[in-house]
């Protein structure tokens, strides 16, 4: 049996971990990742996550914000927002490792409630902390699972209910927990931004993602400004962009063939969308990063 959380990361990680340094546990939502080396920028809309660094140093930025955090602190996003994020130190001897735990909306709702704990406001999408030791604690009871794939279905749903609850009660309950308020505005947006990441390729009137939230279109459009930073059309930009990414660099795909597949009609409109997104067009972008990885 692992004596710390970083032992067993490490182990997991160095048994299952793919070509990009990810591995997915069988206990859904929660992920390990390894890097031996630092990263270029990477793009993402993050959804609502904690994530444990143990070993290495990481930068997120969202906005004009960026976060610096190494190991023994916690990054917990407390919405569906646009990160670039970067591995800043990590080396084959000290690999970066971090455990990612996606935030349950309906658990914390259902804890929220038992604590009679009301969410305060708090605008901080993105935050972090030296990581509670109960937080370690309970990540690394969920983790010892993993050892004993016969106890995964029978413990693992209280285990994943006990991290979210220390991560509640820890530095990091008041973000966390107006995600899961039934009724707010975090809860009612979060149902039209599943609505987008399900069907990013097709156009999605702003009245029927209203109509998913429960909001009169202009309420909506301003309300999922606040949570997100970024309009219904940007947000679904993002996630057509980064998605045409992933299948050029991952499948070998054209850009148009990956332009077309995220819902494109115009090449060149997605060209110049990538462009500006990613600082160069998507042919130059993808022979960068490959010959990155070479290297």
């Amino acid at each position: 049996m692992t004596d710390t959380l970083l032992d067993a990361v490490r182990t997991y990680v160095d048994a299952h971990a793919d070509a990009a340094g990810l591995a997915q546990t069988p206990i859904a939502g929660l992920t390990t990742i390894r890097s031996t080396v630092p990263s270029g920028l990477i793009h993402a809309v993050s959804q609502p996550l904690a994530c444990l660094v143990l070993q290495g140093v990481k930068q997120v930025t969202t906005g004009n914000r960026t976060v610096t955090f190494r190991a023994g602190d916690s990054l917990v996003i407390t919405a569906d927002v646009p990160t670039v994020s970067q591995i800043v130190t990590a080396s084959p001897a000290e690999p970066y490792l971090s455990l990612v735990l996606d935030l349950d909306p309906a658990v914390i709702a259902e804890l929220t409630v038992q604590m009679k704990s009301a969410p305060v406001a708090d605008d901080t999408q993105v935050r972090h902390e030296p990581t509670d030791a109960e937080v370690t604690d309970a990540a690394l009871r969920l983790m010892r699972l993993l050892d004993r794939p016969a106890s995964i279905p029978v413990l693992h749903a209280q285990r994943v209910r006990e991290l979210h609850y220390w991560l509640l009660a820890g530095r990091h309950g008041d973000a966390i927990r107006r995600l899961g308020w039934p009724g707010g505005h975090a809860e009612r947006i979060g149902r039209a931004v599943a609505l987008l990441r399900s069907d990013y390729a097709r156009p999605l009137p702003v009245e029927r993602l209203a109509a998913t939230a429960g909001m009169s279109p202009s309420s909506f459009h301003q309300h999922f400004r606040d949570v997100t930073s970024l309009t219904p059309v940007q947000f679904q930009k993002q996630l057509r962009l980064i998605e045409a990414r992933r299948i050029m660099m991952a499948e070998g795909s054209t850009a148009s063939s990956a332009a077309f597949a995220v819902g494109y009609e115009s090449v060149s409109q997605f060209t110049r969308e990538y462009r500006r997104m990613f600082g160069m067009p998507p042919v130059r972008d993808t022979t960068a990063v490959r010959q990155m990885a070479r290297a």
